[in-house]
């Protein structure tokens, strides 16, 4: 019934059926814009081959093959999102890219209808749709590629949305997707905008934010870098020392040994040591410092699940001896911290930029000289899948061809039997 319903709005709807680049400061802005429009320019993309569909047709055909209990070609279900004209048949796709995921063709959602179905929603004003089937990724079957992923987040960046920008980070950081230049530029600024603003964080969000920070940092050796590093690793000892190791890499792309406060100290170590102009950024210094402060010097387990919606939660949120035994170690970590602290000082290793002015400067010197190489691997990706797309549309049509000739062998042979 639903499908139906679904299948009659579409057809009702057939029925009735530059931007401006701004130049960055390293103060805030209302809005931002760091891709070039070179970068996000359709162009391309709308360039390909055009295939026109009647969407109201192709929701019937996939609704009667689904009720069969038949896969659903990947070619349908990339012509329905390519055929998007509309923020309506953005969600009635939406629905369909559901239907898919749970079908037996779920592995085969071609990697040009991830990336239409991210352009559609950017076009039709569906960002949430986007950003919706992007964080519920198992559902929808959305794993964008680094361009892709690029996109999304400059158009989150441009409104000032920062925290979703960092919601589009973390799954970068889930697919361990930190390859281009570009991706580790436009994370590191999205992120180091959101904590400008000094948001209030639940535990997971700090977990979050704090293995985005860890990992995008590790590509980048300087000083951005290892700042980046050393907040990431006092994100996750903070949730270690709370929820205890297993909360900390459970799902995450994290090394499961325990000690994320010492490795945030053996970064301090490091800097200090080392024979560089590397530096640590004084306010991600003074943001450690206040993580520390925040734990409770006497390790309180959440195993009891005062917090726990359920056994579930409660299993999961054990703190064992070991975790104690490492929560226990919180007043070395704050005397060995200060201590660091006043070694770099001393030692001119404290700089005074803030991350996020580090970050915006990164943008402006880097980030254009990085959309080169993006873009000419974008117009070799297109012209791949375009060349992909062909040879299953002529796939397509021989299987018709053949099927359509064993049909008429066979309706051949009956008309003889009866003869007979």
């Amino acid at each position: 019934m639903v499908s139906s319903n679904m299948a009659a709005s579409v057809l009702k709807r057939c029925a009735t059926a530059a931007v401006k680049v701004k130049s960055l400061s390293p103060s805030l802005s209302a809005r931002r814009w760091l891709l070039s429009a070179a970068y996000t320019d359709s162009k391309m993309w709308e360039a390909r081959e055009k295939d026109p569909q009647n969407l109201a047709v192709l929701a019937n055909t996939m609704d009667r093959t689904y009720d069969r209990n038949l896969p659903v070609s990947s070619l349908i279900m990339s012509r329905f999102v390519d055929n998007i004209s509309s923020r309506e048949e953005i969600d009635q796709a939406e629905y369909y890219l559901y239907k898919f995921r749970h079908s037996p063709n779920c592995w085969y959602l071609r990697d040009w209808t991830i990336h239409g179905w991210i352009r559609q929603c950017l076009k039709h004003g569906a960002r949430d749709k986007a950003l919706h089937t992007l964080k519920n990724k198992i559902q929808y079957g959305i794993f964008p590629d680094d361009f892709t992923f690029n996109l999304l987040m400059d158009s989150f960046i441009k409104d000032a949305d920062f925290k979703s920008a960092c919601s589009v980070v973390e799954e970068v950081m889930l697919q361990e997707a930190f390859d281009l230049p570009s991706t580790q530029i436009l994370s590191l600024y999205a992120l180091g905008s959101y904590l400008a603003t000094r948001p209030q964080l639940a535990v997971s969000e700090e977990r979050a934010l704090g293995a985005s920070l860890l990992i995008c940092g590790q590509k980048q050796d300087n000083t951005i870098g290892l700042s980046a590093q050393l907040l990431g690793n006092a994100f996750l000892g903070k949730v270690e020392n709370l929820k205890g190791i297993h909360a900390v890499f459970k799902g995450m792309p994290l090394f499961w040994g325990r000690g994320y406060l010492g490795r945030a100290l053996a970064i301090m170590e490091r800097v200090a040591a080392a024979s560089s102009d590397v530096k640590l950024s004084k306010d991600t210094l003074g943001y450690v410092n206040d993580l520390l402060h925040d734990l409770p010097l006497t390790s309180e387990s959440d195993s009891s699940g005062e917090e726990s919606g359920g056994e579930e939660d409660k299993k999961e949120n054990t703190v064992d001896e070991d975790d104690q035994a490492e929560a226990a170690k919180l007043p070395e970590y704050v005397k060995k911290f200060k201590e660091l602290s006043s070694q770099l000082e001393s030692q001119g290793k404290v700089e005074s930029t803030s991350f996020q002015d580090l970050v915006t400067a990164l943008a402006q010197q880097n980030l254009a000289a990085a959309e080169t190489p993006d873009l000419e691997q974008y117009e070799s990706q297109v012209q791949a899948w375009e060349a992909e797309k062909r040879q299953l549309i002529q796939r397509e049509k021989e299987m018709r061809e053949k099927a359509e000739q064993e049909k008429q062998e066979r309706l051949a042979a009956m008309a003889a039997a009866q003869q007979v």
